[in-house]
């Protein structure tokens, strides 16, 4: 396998472990009824500034996909709609505190979930790895800033 086919297996596979291991983790302390893609859905509407639109677009899934899922986490009290200033269309998303809550639960498993790499690599290759993948990560709303 040359060296960018064995890059995007190798990727792939570490995402999915990583995916997995912060929804298990986030389970067992008492967010049962979320799935993955109420993770992503966090991590765009704790930036900020959030519609609907802004979540289907960084999803990647349409408007109406994206409002399914808005409702859903209205329903089960993570999610909070907002007058938005400039759009009386538009709704700005925010989270409950409950969605901060379990926010902060998948804050804590990702980084147990990334403790035994860092352990493996060492911390100085682990903060360089971490340096490579921010230079070549696309910009967004929720690629980390430093």
């Amino acid at each position: 396998m040359d060296d960018a086919l064995a890059f995007s297996a190798l990727v792939l596979a570490l995402s999915g472990q990583l995916v997995q291991e912060i929804h298990t983790r986030v389970i067992h302390q008492g967010f049962e009824d979320l799935r993955p893609a109420h993770g992503f859905a966090f991590a765009r509407i704790s930036h900020g500034d959030a519609t609907t639109a802004d979540l289907a677009e960084h999803l990647g899934v349409t408007k109406q996909a994206a409002a399914q899922l808005v409702e859903e986490l209205v329903r089960k009290g993570y999610v909070e709609r907002h007058p938005h200033p400039r759009d009386a269309r538009a709704r700005l998303l925010g989270l409950t505190g409950t969605g901060w809550a379990a926010t902060r639960a998948a804050d804590g498993a990702a980084r147990a979930a990334v403790a035994p790499w860092r352990e493996t690599l060492g911390e100085a290759r682990f903060g360089a790895l971490v340096a490579d993948l921010t230079r070549i990560t696309p910009p967004g709303p929720v690629r980390p800033a430093w």
